[in-house]
């Protein structure tokens, strides 16, 4: 038992005796006590499990992959729209953490299984928008959308990035106009195209001592 967790507990006179439930659940797991982030946090392994905390009208438990529990009882909450991995329990009363303790040690368990078990959290990339003048050239040149398309998604990227990086409508279009060829002979922007490159198939610049 970590003696600041101690402290953390003692300190906290409105949620004391909820979170030393909530404590007794995770060491009762086999679970290392830490304290990280100035709130218990237990590990396996050396790996994050779950996290306590409170605050003015709750206390919560969350769980570093709650994306991958079942969550069979639908309790698990979503920190924010785009919170990808950490999911959390939350209580409004010491009487909740009670009623809820043979759950919350089932959430528990299911979570070191799924640490056990090696299992990793998607990452889910969104696509910068295509800018508008690229999807103009698009439509009056069908050949180079079905080359972009033919892109790794990463190449894809790079053009995007690189042609919505103009403020201005005709400097998009411009470097649109110059990569064109590129993008239909598949190459990524920054693929070498003079073959003259030592770390094909990204250019290192050798065309320029020529």
């Amino acid at each position: 038992m970590n003696p600041k967790v101690d402290a953390f507990i003692e300190n906290n006179t409105d949620w004391q005796k909820a979170l030393t439930i909530l404590r007794d659940q995770a060491l009762a797991c086999d679970l290392n006590e830490m304290f990280k982030w100035k709130q218990p946090c237990y590990t396996l392994n050396n790996s994050n499990i779950l996290i306590i905390s409170h605050l003015k009208d709750c206390c919560t438990l969350s769980f570093f992959k709650g994306a991958l529990l079942k969550d069979t009882e639908n309790i698990l909450i979503k920190p924010g729209e785009n919170s990808q991995s950490v999911r959390y329990l939350k209580f409004y009363s010491t009487k909740d953490v009670i009623e809820k303790t043979a759950t919350i040690k089932a959430y528990i368990f299911e979570a070191i299984e799924v640490e056990k078990a090696g299992l990793k959290i998607p990452t889910k990339k969104e696509q910068e928008p295509i800018p508008e003048e690229l999807t103009q050239e698009f439509i009056k040149n069908p050949a180079l959308q079905n080359a972009f398309k033919a892109l790794t998604p990463g190449k894809q990227r790079g053009y995007i990035l690189y042609f919505s990086g103009a403020k201005q409508p005709k400097t998009r279009i411009s470097r649109i106009e110059k990569y064109r060829d590129r993008i239909l002979n598949g190459k990524g922007f920054h693929d070498c195209v003079c073959g003259l490159s030592k770390k094909m198939p990204t250019c290192d610049g050798s065309h320029k001592y020529l």
